[in-house]
């Protein structure tokens, strides 16, 4: 299972940064040969893509790493690092944009032709594309770095949707000599740039979240708690803390045993309910088992 789910994950990977590197080239060059501000911000803004795509590929290949002596959890927070570094990416690369469209005003300013607008309209839709694509995987995979890639490209749909309103308004200003219209094209820039901005700002603060080693809530571990009081000797579950790394979870649970039953025996049964619950939820890579006494009062 672990082997399929990092080829699934660095196929998605892959073909984000394949599409990402044809769009930036695409824009970039049409955005030259138009004129278009916002396209040119929007070709950065798919170059920037491209160091995501190759950083959620990275972060993706390190969380399959196995266990070693310095990580007995594992590498699985090496996505949520990765999620965290997208971010950052994405919010500079709206600095950026930002910046060169407000550059703009200062400077002699025509409407893009309308062979801007075709590449906006194929970038969206190819976007839109990867957006649906990469989600489901996310989904199906519980990869934090997969899901902040999805989120990237939900981002582009419509950095590049306000893009081609700007352009759009910026070529029917000019045809009917309406100067104001003109600017709508920079202007789009900005407005691209404060929302890339909020998006990176909503993707940091749950990278951070999941970097800060969360614990499943009682709801999502109702299943857990089940399976290990469904075990042969165990009295009751004293506490079950699951805690998200990455794609997978590591449990520490407390059971209760009879105090009158051997070390051995003990150890039996906490070993059984280790495997049970490795077995039954493939999410779960590690369980930490504590057997405490059972009294009458729990």
């Amino acid at each position: 299972m672990n082997d399929k789910r990092l080829q699934e994950a660095k196929k998605g990977a892959w073909l984000s940064l394949l599409v990402n590197s044809g769009l930036a080239i695409l824009k970039g060059l049409i955005g030259w040969i138009s004129g278009s501000r916002a396209l040119i911000a929007d070709a950065v803004n798919s170059a920037t893509d491209v160091i995501s795509s190759l950083a959620v590929l990275y972060g993706i290949k390190m969380a399959h790493v196995p266990p070693d002596q310095d990580h007995p959890y594992g590498h699985g927070k090496a996505e949520t690092i990765t999620a965290l570094i997208v971010a950052i990416l994405i919010a500079g690369v709206a600095f950026e944009v930002g910046l060169s469209s407000f550059q703009s005003f200062f400077e002699p300013i025509t409407a893009p032709s309308w062979i801007a607008v075709i590449a906006a309209l194929l970038s969206i839709i190819v976007k839109e594309g990867m957006y649906r694509y990469t989600s489901q995987l996310a989904e199906r995979l519980n990869s934090h770095a997969m899901k902040a890639n999805a989120l990237d490209h939900r981002s582009d749909v419509w950095a590049t949707g306000t893009v081609l309103v700007g352009i759009l308004f910026s070529i029917l200003g000019q045809a009917f000599h309406i100067p104001y219209l003109v600017y709508l094209d920079p202007i789009a820039g900005i407005g691209v740039s404060i929302f890339i901005l909020i998006m990176a700002a909503k993707l940091a603060k749950e990278s951070i979240h999941h970097a800060l080693d969360r614990v499943l809530g009682e709801d999502e571990t109702r299943e857990l708690r089940a399976c290990a009081q469904k075990v042969h000797g165990v009295k009751i579950v004293n506490e079950l803390l699951a805690r998200q790394h990455g794609h997978y979870v590591v449990v520490d649970i407390k059971i209760a045993v009879s105090p009158f039953i051997t070390v051995e025996e003990g150890h039996r049964i906490g070993k059984e309910v280790k495997r049970n619950l490795m077995l039954q939820f493939a999410y779960v890579s590690n369980v930490m088992v504590h057997v405490n006494p059972y009294n009458d009062s729990e």
